[in-house]
């Protein structure tokens, strides 16, 4: 069973739909305990990075999340479920995370509009389970203002430009996030939760 945590974002609903339209058996999970009986975990995301952290601190999701990373259980990502994943972000003044993967969240600079919202391309830096079957370029939805800066580049698998190459997806082990989101992408992010569910939960 692949738990999808709800701590109150907007798109739960969007990603369990996805995740039934691969067949995947999934349940909603919004306390540590319920993770207990979960082979995958899935933090999908929206909103700022204060309102996300104080709502899974309140949910004693928080440590439970980060316990499950370390210890490289199947995990994915998505938009501020990746953002959260790291040490600090920089938005709204500043904000302790997780810290499961060293580094930083920063805003996106540059002349273009902000925040980055629609299609774009992901560009595969490395061979990654969680983009298998997808033509590299291929594009994906995003909406997001901030962006993710590993301290080991060796973590990035897939980046994407807009004003500034940045960092579009991570992959550690049995952990995979990212800054896109595939239940907003088509047949394409139908395949990124086709992909989870078969290279890191069989």
């Amino acid at each position: 069973m692949i738990a999808v945590i709800d701590y109150g974002a907007g798109n739960l609903r969007s990603v369990m739909s996805a995740l039934h339209h691969v067949g995947a058996p999934t349940y909603i999970a919004e306390s540590a305990q319920d993770l207990s009986r979960a082979r995958a975990v899935i933090l999908p995301g929206v909103g700022a990075a204060a309102d996300t952290m104080e709502n899974l601190r309140s949910r004693g999701l928080a440590d439970a999340i980060t316990e499950w990373v370390v210890a490289d259980r199947p995990f994915l990502g998505i938009c501020m479920g990746l953002q959260v994943l790291f040490s600090l972000s920089e938005e709204g003044g500043g904000q302790e995370c997780l810290g499961a993967i060293p580094g930083r969240v920063v805003r996106l600079h540059g002349e273009l509009k902000v925040p980055h919202m629609g299609w774009n391309q992901v560009r595969q830096v490395r061979d990654c389970r969680l983009f298998a079957g997808i033509p590299d370029g291929s594009d994906f939805y995003f909406v997001h203002s901030y962006v993710v800066v590993p301290e080991d580049p060796s973590s990035i698998i897939a980046e994407t430009e807009y004003g500034q190459l940045f960092c579009s997806a991570v992959g550690r082990g049995n952990l995979v996030a990212t800054q896109f989101h595939p239940e907003k992408s088509g047949t394409l992010g139908l395949q990124i939760y086709r992909n989870f569910v078969s290279g890191y939960t069989a």
